[in-house]
């Protein structure tokens, strides 16, 4: 069931992404839906707890929630100064963005590492989840025992039931 439902906000992230995009490109002035679009998605994947994706979030301004479009909401120079790359510029707040441009530089979720670190947590996560046992000590149902009497119910004639009912610890 979790992974239909995460199938879902995704779905939805990818819609509300697109919207956003295909608003900028229609009317570049309409700015407001598309962060409207933007922070929406940000909401559904901070309360479902999903992560966006690298390639989205580069494209999203943090500051003001907008669609980084190259030529409609900013501006994109390449630089090399210590080592050549890209800068992107929100037109809307100047908030500015630097990716290297280097040939074998690879994001964290591309690199193999970050994979087998992943299999390696959800196989850590099952394991414990396996290897619970249920608090039963027979310590723990003594001090239960002293602290429960059974006394008789009250629930009409004759009646033979027996109640549970917690007693306050004598000092």
């Amino acid at each position: 069931m979790k992974g239909s439902a995460n199938r879902d906000a995704f779905l939805r992230m990818n819609f509300l992404y697109q919207a956003a995009h295909t608003t900028l490109v229609q009317n570049p002035d309409n700015t407001q839906v598309a962060r409207f679009y933007i922070a929406t998605l940000k909401t559904v994947a901070k309360r479902l707890v999903l992560r966006i994706h690298p390639h989205m979030k580069r494209t999203i301004c943090k500051r003001c929630d907008l669609l980084l479009i190259p030529g409609v909401t900013a501006t994109v120079r390449v630089r090399a100064r210590r080592e050549q790359h890209t800068v992107l510029t929100c037109l809307e707040c100047k908030r500015v963005k630097r990716f290297t441009s280097r040939d074998d530089y690879k994001l964290w979720v591309e690199q193999p590492e970050s994979q087998q670190a992943a299999d390696s947590k959800k196989q850590q996560s099952r394991q414990k989840q396996f290897n619970k046992k249920p608090n039963t000590s027979q310590q723990d149902s003594r001090k239960l025992d002293k602290l429960v009497e059974t006394q008789p119910s009250c629930s009409g004639k004759g009646s033979d039931q027996q109640r549970a009912v917690i007693v306050p610890k004598k000092s």
